[in-house]
């Protein structure tokens, strides 16, 4: 049996961590070197950064940051936030991360997926879906670009399998719904995208306790990404691990 991940995110903005609901109404949230140093002695099997101006601000990613992290880190570092370009994953790999996260520019460009994937490998390229329930439904989702500030119409699900064939290894599945609210991961959505998909998908958006994070693995997700309940100190890396285990998901120690 393969072991299931858990994923703490740090968003971060001028060099600091934040954290809001819905993307929006961000407060700071800590030390970006701290928080990574803390979460891979607690256990942590991966780390995500997201630089979650970056689009808007149509800027690249701090490289800095990336650079401060990794000196304290020897766990796998996904980063993502303004990545338009091949030179711009470069940058990041070079500055330490292990792979690259995709959202906005996946959209405006799918090409990029395919590019990316060909120079560094399909392992190196996580494509960050944000899905937000379509209006008068509960059954269908559309996907949302620009830190959630643009509805685009398209189907979840059928972007997450084209994203796939241009080469992503991997998906980051945010519910902008859930995002924040601490109500629990929309389990509909991840099981309708991890049997539409055959790479690993990363479970996001809602976390408030360790029991969500369990309902999310057996909803078909890979692994487990939570941002509030680290960051608030309200539960470890190795106390969400230890309930894993309870409950019979097989985590690395």
């Amino acid at each position: 049996m393969l072991t299931k991940r858990v994923i703490p995110c740090l968003d971060v903005r001028d060099g600091r961590v934040v954290k809001g609901i819905k993307f929006q109404n961000l407060r700071d949230a800590g030390c970006p070197v701290a928080q990574a140093k803390s979460y891979e002695e607690q256990g942590a099997d991966e780390l995500v950064i997201l630089d979650v101006s970056a689009t808007l601000e149509e800027r690249e990613n701090s490289l800095e940051t990336v650079r401060r992290v990794r000196e304290v880190l020897s766990i796998p570092l996904t980063v993502g936030g303004g990545v338009r370009s091949v030179d711009n994953a470069a940058a990041l790999l070079e500055a330490g991360a292990d792979k690259v996260g995709i959202n906005t520019a996946a959209y405006n460009n799918p090409g990029l997926i395919n590019a990316v994937a060909e120079r560094f490998g399909n392992q190196c390229v996580v494509v960050a879906v944000d899905a937000a329930l379509c209006e008068n439904r509960d059954d269908a989702w559309e996907l949302v670009i620009e830190a959630g500030t643009k509805r685009t119409g398209h189907d979840v699900i059928a972007w997450c399998q084209h994203v796939v064939e241009r080469g992503a290894g991997e998906i980051l599945l945010t519910s902008w719904d859930r995002d924040g609210t601490r109500s629990g991961y929309d389990l509909a959505l991840l099981r309708e995208v991890s049997r539409a998909v055959g790479v690993p998908v990363i479970a996001s958006g809602g976390a408030a306790h360790p029991a969500h994070l369990i309902e999310a693995i057996r909803a078909g997700a890979d692994a487990v990404l939570a941002a509030s309940i680290f960051h608030d100190g309200e539960f470890t890396v190795g106390m969400v691990k230890n309930a894993m285990a309870d409950a019979g998901i097989e985590v690395r120690p």
